[in-house]
């Protein structure tokens, strides 16, 4: 975990959260030039309190009779009581909002507006519904997903997004004070129009409207809803800003791991634009200077770290290649006071650098700080020749102490061998902290090449499974790639529910594996279809979710798995 002395900015709590429930109205298209579904949605009064002016699911608080209700309500097997008083609760706020009422008679068939007619929507529903012999039809409510409000906002809420099908005989009618002009829409038709600035809807709004637009019919919704009774996904956004401009996102997006380093209480302060022109501080004590060297192998460019403060000294992370004006900046950013500098591999995108940055320090009569790392094996291409001054063992501590006034202050790092994407990669975890520095063994935004001879995919995977009992001995819950933003998130608590338990580090690890699993049995039916094929034949079968132009690449990695594969007796050579 952070050391709070290192986060950027003071730690404060998030408004507490708010029971709630909305409920998203679904029916078929009837317009055969049109198929799919539609959604109910309102525009919210201009001087509510949250999301003025957004057109909305209906939807409010959960009220302390909705948990009293349960007399009145149909039930799954599966809904346990919080599910059921969520069900109840957007029933009823549907019926006070738009009229819209989800019951049945005492003979089981659907109300309709003769029976709404009866109702008063000012008066408790569950009394007119025990009145008339009414049960609500909770148990045809499914949970689509569940939103916890962002922490940087004043009022939050903790909120199921619930589905159900619109009932036939009824027409939504506005209350006229919270809610206005009620309006069926395809999800696809109000993405448009609110790009358009034609149609205000706000975050989660619109990320589930995006997943809502792919299904075909209502039907298909609620399959995906029953399958386990839980929520397809679970989100509590976080935000930065990019040219300026707010941008939120949710924990599977790439800057979302990056922002929960930054900014844990969820304040809106970090920009995420990749730039070259000066360091970016991601803690007090590190620092991050990406590389002009953005391209299709490298991302946004190589991520050069800074590790340690002006009381210790600092260790450069991965100097990149031999770019002097970013060399340049990484000496600046150090104030010369340059202790190591570690190399992760000997690609040609991080090490090259290395000699020139030492050589500033040399020039400028301060202490030489010596190149750290693993010598490139024989089967290194030639462009990734790499020898360094001292090399690194498995398990040593690189410690950079200093004195900060009265404190003593320490930043140590951890060598930890992970050969698979090169032969001499290795990682550091920055053990006070939580953090791991994975060079080019796991990336943000796609998986590394593993290219043999001098990658290995045996290799690589039991690295993972280093690194994985790594992160669980140093508590780490935050990596920090080569390319890429930070990968990874806090542990579930009170406040962040939606977080791993955990932590994302060891999520990401897992996920990482588990798809490089996948991929190797897809090769394997590939091999299996095409016996007597070559890479070329399998590479269409076995990457035929990726794109044709990363197929040369992907061909390098599908290389590896063969490899590994024959070697555990999966096929004959």
């Amino acid at each position: 975990m952070v050391r709070p002395t290192q986060l950027l900015h003071p730690a404060r709590s998030p408004a507490p959260l708010r029971p709630a429930a909305t409920v998203l109205l679904l029916r078929d298209s009837a317009d055969p030039a049109r198929p799919g579904i539609e959604v109910l949605m309102t525009r919210r009064s201009m001087t509510a309190s949250f999301a003025p002016g957004a057109y909305v699911f209906p939807g409010g608080g959960i009220d302390a009779a909705d948990r009293q209700s349960f007399d009145v309500a149909s039930r799954r097997p599966t809904q346990d009581d919080t599910a059921l008083t969520q069900a109840i609760a957007a029933i009823r706020e549907s019926f006070e909002e738009l009229g819209v009422l989800l019951a049945r008679r005492a003979d089981g068939s659907p109300t309709d507006d003769s029976d709404i007619a009866l109702l008063d929507r000012q008066r408790p529903l569950p009394e007119q519904c025990r009145d008339r012999g009414l049960t609500l039809d909770a148990a045809s409510v499914f949970v689509l997903a569940h939103w916890i409000t962002d922490r940087d906002l004043p009022r939050r809420f903790d909120v199921p997004f619930l589905v159900a099908r619109m009932p036939e005989g009824q027409q939504p009618v506005a209350d006229e004070s919270e809610q206005f002009e009620p309006v069926w829409v395809r999800p696809q038709d109000a993405l448009e129009r609110h790009a358009a600035g034609q149609f205000f809807i706000i975050f989660p709004t619109i990320r589930t409207l995006e997943r809502l637009q792919h299904h075909a019919s209502v039907q298909s919704v609620l399959d995906a809803c029953v399958v386990d009774d839980r929520p397809l996904w679970t989100s509590c956004p976080r935000a930065g800003f990019v040219n300026g401009r707010e941008s939120r996102h949710m924990e599977h997006e790439a800057p979302f791991g990056e922002l929960a380093l930054v900014t844990p209480d969820g304040r809106i302060a970090h920009h995420l634009d990749w730039q070259s022109e000066q360091p970016v501080a991601l803690l007090r004590n590190v620092m991050r200077l990406t590389a002009p060297n953005p391209g299709f192998m490298t991302g946004p460019g190589t991520n050069s770290y800074i590790v340690g403060d002006p009381a210790t000294g600092y260790v450069v992370i991965d100097p990149g290649p031999d770019e002097p004006e970013h060399i340049d900046r990484l000496w600046r950013a150090t104030g010369g006071a340059l202790r190591a500098i570690v190399c992760t591999h000997s690609h040609p995108d991080h090490s090259p650098g290395a000699p020139r940055l030492q050589a500033l320090c040399t020039q400028a009569g301060l202490q030489t700080p010596p190149v750290l790392g693993l010598p490139s094996g024989p089967t290194a291409r030639a462009n990734s020749h790499f020898v360094p001054d001292r090399t690194l063992a498995d398990g040593e501590l690189i410690e950079l102490v200093g004195v900060d006034g009265d404190t003593t202050v320490s930043h140590t790092l951890e060598v930890i061998h992970t050969p698979g994407h090169a032969a001499n990669h290795l990682c550091l975890a920055l053990v006070e902290d939580g953090l791991l520095f994975s060079g080019d063994h796991i990336l943000n935004g796609s998986t590394t090449v593993i290219d043999p001879p001098d990658g290995n995919m045996d290799a690589y995977l039991n690295s993972l499974d280093r690194l994985d009992q790594a992160c669980e001995r140093h508590g780490i819950e935050f990596i920090l790639p080569a390319h890429g933003y930070v990968l990874g998130d806090l542990r579930r608590s009170a406040d962040h529910p939606s977080a791993p338990a955990e932590g994302g580090a060891r999520v990401a690890i897992r996920q990482l594996k588990a798809h490089r699993l996948a991929r190797e049995a897809k090769i394997a039916r590939a091999m299996q279809a095409r016996p007597d094929g070559t890479p070329d034949d399998w590479v269409p079968l076995a990457y035929d979710d990726v794109p044709e132009r990363l197929w040369p690449v992907a061909r390098r990695s599908l290389l590896a798995h063969v490899e590994r594969i024959r070697s555990l007796g999966g096929f004959d050579a």
